[in-house]
């Protein structure tokens, strides 16, 4: 499944679209703590997260993520949302839990 493959899902609102659309989803990925996820986060996944922070952006480019989703009706702060467009990483965002969130991109990923 491609990042643009989400986006029309109309499970989520588009809060950024970067040039990745067309990147492919590798899984979901959960995690608020950045040390982690800058460790952790795999490849291509869909990053679900409530941290809306420049360094959430510097993570997200450092692990290879397809995209960032915004979970719990979380957003990007003002300058995060400028960076965001500057760096073109695809930012979503949705009102469900994290783990619904990620729940959903996996469900979408089984087919």
């Amino acid at each position: 499944m491609k990042v643009q493959d989400l986006i029309d899902s109309g499970e989520f609102a588009v809060v950024c679209q970067g040039e990745g659309a067309e990147r492919e989803i590798t899984k979901p990925f959960c995690c608020d703590l950045l040390s982690v996820a800058m460790g952790r986060a795999p490849a291509g996944c869909a990053w679900v997260t409530v941290m809306g922070n420049m360094n959430t952006l510097a993570v997200a480019s450092l692990a290879d993520a397809a995209c960032i989703i915004m979970a719990e009706g979380a957003s990007l702060d003002e300058m995060a949302l400028k960076k965001a467009g500057q760096q073109d990483i695809t930012v979503l965002s949705t009102e469900q839990p994290e783990f619904e969130a990620a729940l959903a991109v996996w469900k979408r990923l089984q087919g």
